[in-house]
């Protein structure tokens, strides 16, 4: 085994897709999914503290057993009051929420029919639950149309993101769920980078017309724009209840700490009270695609592609070196030859911070463009004879 590891070792080393976990420090931050910046908001540390003298640092036990408390429920309250959804499920992780509710609905009697981008928690979800699937091209309604009218199960789910988290484009939520209500299917919708910024803040589900609709359900993440920790679905109570006596992530998994729980409870509540977070993270996001010369996304990810995996790895490091964390995206969270700078924007972002990290991206970019070989995409065209799309994201 361990010359297997060392061989694996090697050959990642070679194709520039090493990856490590070392802490990022005193850098101005454009790779974390802290959107609002709500990951260091003092209210939040204030409930996570109260709830850790109330209930202790750990759940103790699973959901169904005695692992839930009252933090547990006022979060699920304040994320119907954000989302505008009937109900509420919290789970541990947004990876668990996705993977519970898609093994869950599926099996052999349900189609599986997501977008080719979706994340991998989603893919391994539709894998683990043993369901027909198609993908579609992304963005593909078309492709979602012929998939639901030429299906021969009782059931369909149809799963897409409603910002992706690659290339920061939004879903047509509109048509797929009008979709669906005439193929008598639903809609599963991502809403992990959709939360705490489209629409308000109360994300793009709600911003479309959607919330409370019978056919559509929202899974979330409360790592991400709530700064916590910890994933929901959000539904009908018929769908809840379905997923407290089904979900596997759910009934054998120990309960979402309670700090955890109340600091997304308090995030939720804000986000709500405070539209202007969202509008301001919106703001910072056209100032860095602006400064950076790249297409403006739908979200807080601004997307660079640079080509090769080693070339994002280089452009990445020479950004660390500057100052400046961005995320580097390489295979497996893309294919091959597309790999990316992902520039998240914040809405506590100074605009010194918006001035040296976008100006030190410019810079780096502008750099390997002008030492670029032919064929490779920076900031603006396609990559010559590959397609412009991300994969799930790892």
């Amino acid at each position: 085994m361990d010359a297997w590891l060392r061989s694996r070792a090697d050959v990642r080393a070679q194709r520039g897709l090493v990856r490590g976990t070392e802490p990022q420090t005193g850098l101005v931050d454009l790779a974390s999914n802290d959107y609002l910046g709500l990951a260091g908001d003092p209210r939040l540390a204030a409930a996570a503290a109260e709830a850790v003298a109330r209930y202790g640092t750990g759940a103790r036990a699973s959901r169904v057993v005695c692992g839930t408390t009252g933090a547990h429920q006022e979060l699920e309250r304040q994320l119907c009051l954000l989302t505008g959804q009937e109900t509420s499920l919290a789970f541990s992780s947004g990876y668990t929420a996705n993977l519970g509710v898609v093994t869950a609905l599926g099996g052999p009697g349900t189609l599986m029919i997501h977008d080719a981008h979706v994340h991998a928690s989603l893919r391994d979800g539709i894998r683990l639950s043993r369901s027909p699937a198609v993908a579609v091209a992304h963005q593909d309604i078309a492709g979602i149309r012929a998939a639901l009218a030429g299906r021969t199960q009782p059931r369909a789910v149809v799963v897409l993101e409603s910002i992706y988290s690659v290339l920061g484009d939004a879903a047509p939520l509109a048509e797929a769920a009008a979709l669906c209500a005439e193929f008598d299917a639903l809609l599963l919708v991502d809403e992990a980078h959709g939360i705490g910024v489209a629409g308000a803040g109360r994300g793009a589900v709600h911003a479309a017309g959607l919330a409370g609709a019978a056919h559509v359900a929202v899974t979330a993440t409360l790592s991400k724009a709530l700064g916590s920790q910890g994933g929901a679905v959000l539904g009908s109570a018929l769908l809840r209840e379905h997923l407290v006596n089904t979900a596997r992530t759910f009934i054998f998994d120990t309960a979402l700490a309670p700090a955890a729980a109340a600091a997304a409870g308090e995030a939720a509540r804000i986000v709500l009270a405070e539209p202007g977070l969202a509008r301001r993270v919106l703001e910072n996001a056209a100032a860095l695609a602006r400064r950076c010369g790249t297409q403006l996304a739908a979200g807080a990810v601004q997307s660079i592609p640079v080509g090769s995996a080693e070339r994002a790895a280089s452009l990445a490091a020479g950004l660390r070196a500057a100052g400046v964390a961005v995320g580097c995206f390489r295979p497996p969270s893309v294919p091959d030859g597309v790999s990316r700078l992902r520039l998240t924007a914040r809405a506590n972002l100074t605009k010194a911070e918006l001035e040296q990290a976008a100006g030190a991206v410019a810079l780096a970019v502008g750099d390997a463009a002008g030492n670029a070989v032919a064929g490779d995409r920076v900031a603006g065209g396609p990559v010559a004879g590959t397609a412009d799309r991300a994969g799930a994201m790892a």
